[in-house]
């Protein structure tokens, strides 16, 4: 009677774990050692989600991997995703984007936790527009509890911010083994603007071209 009284609170705090958790996901006994239940009324539970997001089209599943819970997408909705993940246009990084992207570069390789704590709040939604956008990438798994992902910057990057290698970033070698997240940030939203400011006269149309002009 207990169980079912509860049954929906448990429900919606399982889904908030694991949003919490992001990419990494809970097994079944973590939820379960939270909730302070059995672990296989938590799988119950979590079996009963998986079926009422499917039945009332939600807008994200619960998908099991590598023995993990996880919130995932729609796959329905795959076309729209595909839209919002298109390259990069410039001046489309949110500032939260931002500063997770000044971290990952000036850090890597570097897990979700890590970066948490760095900025003093979760970043799951930077992480993956800045996958999406190819800007970072999953390198490998840290060897720590949980082996959880780390990431690195790509090679869009890069081209991004008109670097020809890591090496070329602003004042990297100062700011090793520092968290100066300010400037940071700032350092690589000036590298943009002189990237963009940086139109030779080759960039231009024709009819804007003096010569062309005499």
């Amino acid at each position: 009677m207990t169980k079912k009284k509860n049954w929906n609170e448990w429900k919606s705090i399982i889904e908030g774990l694991l949003f919490a958790a992001g990419d990494e996901g809970l097994d079944v006994r973590e939820i379960a050692d939270v909730l302070e239940l059995d672990w296989r009324v938590a799988e119950e539970l979590i079996d009963d989600m998986k079926d009422t997001y499917v039945k009332e089209k939600r807008g994200f599943r619960i998908a099991k991997v590598a023995g993990s819970y996880q919130l995932t997408t729609n796959p329905e909705h795959a076309p729209y995703f595909a839209k919002l993940a298109q390259a990069p246009t410039r001046g489309s990084l949110s500032q939260a984007a931002l500063e997770t992207l000044a971290i990952v570069a000036y850090r890597q390789p570097i897990t979700r936790v890590e970066i948490d704590e760095i900025r003093g709040v979760k970043s799951d939604r930077a992480l993956h527009t800045l996958v999406a956008k190819e800007l970072i990438h999953e390198a490998g798994r840290a060897d720590a509890i949980g082996r959880p992902i780390l990431y690195e910057t790509t090679k869009q990057f890069l081209h991004y911010f008109g670097l020809s290698a890591l090496r070329d970033l602003p004042d990297a070698e100062k700011m090793v083994g520092e968290i100066d997240l300010e400037a940071e940030t700032r350092m690589l939203f000036e590298k943009l603007e002189e990237k963009e400011k940086q139109i030779t006269i080759d960039d231009l149309p024709e009819s804007s071209n003096p010569e062309n002009d005499a």
